[in-house]
């Protein structure tokens, strides 16, 4: 008798409902009325972050669509572009989407068009076109799904194409609908594909109403998703552990899934009825940021480029930059990308705390891989707890001594000093302890608790810029340090802390070393001048 085939929580590639626990994507569609596109012959975009769903959609929506059997229903393709990524030719990007659209009609078992490749200019739109008459009567929809990955010429002659048939779609003439789909919102596209000039109201790609995107899991999806495994295996979650989840991932499909999957065929056997706690989940996410998996790694490329860069420095730094809002172009590259939230409690700020977890690593790796061995530093206490003082004294030694050189090798200068500090505690706490942050665009501070070995230190970090003293910024701090503390010992049980304000000298007439390096006890809060 053959065993009982088990599903499972999927992390690479579109999610099939026969091997993998899923929720339909089309039930996270924000801003999309699918009905109408086919309807009333639209062509539209969908945009959202990578590993969202975008394609599990795609395709289930193909599948539903295909299942239609009168010769008025229209048939469906999904046919990616990702083999253009790189393509700065046109010719060649053309050619390239030609095949691409054979092999994906030849997978997906509809009817194959063909033309002659040598008509370059005009190979999409008249491969469209024939295959328009060859499934007519049915009309045909289009799915291009990559679609980001087009760049300069090709994109405009690609665009240029599809607007080249619009005006004649209809049953064997052209598609009556084709969404453009990718990580960001094509409204861009439209500019491009007049050369830059301006669109105008008339422009089949001026359809910026009627983009749609995915959103992130709720929180109650995430119970569903996971209650799939309970029907089917009997094994359960506690709440704790699902509440975790959702903190951790903020409702990030592949990190949802990525957790559960870990949890469940990791850290517990893949056949196992044992109850998932929290303690199953910390270990999943342990693990997770630790194997640097592609979605994750990923994150690392993004933070070198110079618009994301802005972006992410101010909001690790906390500072508070005019330029950026929720329609500069910078942040909407950020949101499209899925790499910051804004919210009216938080502001902006990094989307979930293992992106932040992630994009810290990334960024505090070449301090933290150059740092001295722990070995040669008096940091603990007998009990085994931390020695936050013995640290945070061999920190000022360290920065006094290093810093000046080593931030003109920084990447993220505005950042340098919570970078190097994060790098510094992170050598220390690896697999004895945790670092919980908090930092958002606009708070004018980063706030850090440290775990070891049970024992929580809470630290604030704050810049001394130009026209302000420090005693003014320290009698600021020493407010938020303790309220920070206040708040953070309410979450967890009256936790006792240890609290410390750390302040960086960044203005450009700072006094000489003897004046900036400071050790003050000031009633609950030790204040450290650096």
């Amino acid at each position: 008798m053959s065993k009982r085939k088990i599903r499972f929580f999927n992390t690479t590639g579109p999610c099939n409902p026969d091997d993998h626990y899923m929720l339909p994507p089309a039930e996270r569609l924000v801003g999309a009325q699918l009905d109408r596109y086919i309807a009333d012959k639209l062509y539209w975009v969908l945009h959202a972050p990578r590993q969202t769903g975008k394609t599990t959609f795609l395709q289930s929506w193909m599948r539903e669509i295909n299942a239609g059997n009168s010769d008025s229903e229209p048939i469906a393709c999904y046919v990616s572009v990702e083999s253009c990524q790189g393509i700065a030719d046109p010719e060649r990007a053309m050619r390239n989407i030609y095949h691409s659209i054979l092999n994906f009609a030849q997978l997906f078992d509809v009817p194959i068009p063909h033309a002659e490749e040598k008509d370059v200019e005009s190979l999409v739109q008249t491969t469209l076109i024939n295959w328009c008459e060859l499934v007519a009567p049915k009309p045909l929809i289009v799915l291009f799904d990559e679609v980001d990955v087009l760049q300069g010429e090709p994109l405009i002659s690609f665009l240029r194409q599809l607007r080249g048939g619009f005006a004649g779609r209809g049953a064997g003439k052209f598609p009556i609908s084709i969404a453009l789909v990718g990580m960001r919102d094509l409204k861009d596209y439209i500019t491009a594909s007049k050369g830059g000039i301006p669109p105008n109201p008339g422009s089949p790609f001026n359809i910026k109403s009627d983009s749609a995107s995915l959103s992130n899991f709720q929180k109650d999806d995430i119970g569903r998703l996971f209650a799939q495994r309970t029907a089917e295996t009997g094994q359960q979650i506690s709440a704790e552990a699902l509440d975790y989840v959702y903190d951790q991932s903020m409702g990030q499909p592949w990190i949802v899934n990525s957790l559960f999957m870990r949890a469940t065929m990791r850290v517990l056997e893949r056949d196992s009825t044992e109850t998932v706690t929290i303690d199953h989940i910390q270990e999943a996410r342990k693990q997770m940021i630790e194997a640097r998996e592609t979605h994750l790694d990923a994150l690392g490329e993004r933070l070198r480029d110079q618009r994301i860069r802005r972006v992410i420095q101010t909001i690790i730094t906390g500072e508070t930059n005019l330029a950026m809002s929720r329609t500069s172009p910078d942040i909407e590259l950020a949101m499209d990308l899925g790499l910051v939230r804004w919210d009216t409690q938080t502001g902006f700020t990094i989307s979930n705390p293992i992106y932040e977890e992630i994009m810290t690593r990334y960024l505090d790796a070449p301090y933290h891989d150059n740092l001295p061995p722990p070995s040669t530093w008096q940091w603990a206490k007998p009990d085994g707890t931390l020695d936050m003082d013995a640290l945070l004294k061999a920190f000022q030694d360290f920065w006094q001594n290093n810093s000046e050189v080593w931030e003109q090798a920084a990447d993220y200068p505005e950042a340098f000093p919570h970078l190097l500090l994060m790098a510094f505690l992170q050598r220390i706490t690896n697999g004895s302890g945790r670092i919980e942050r908090e930092y958002a665009a606009g708070r004018g501070r980063m706030d850090l608790a440290v775990e070891y070995h049970g024992a929580w230190n809470i630290l604030e970090i704050k810049l001394l810029r130009q026209g302000k003293s420090f005693e003014t910024l320290m009698a600021e701090g020493i407010k938020q340090t303790l309220g920070y503390r206040d708040s953070f010992a309410g979450a967890n049980g009256g936790t006792p802390v240890k609290c410390y304000l750390i302040i960086f000298d960044r203005r450009p007439d700072k006094p000489a070393w003897g004046d900036r390096i400071k050790w003050l006890n000031n009633g609950d809060v030790t204040v450290v001048g650096c």
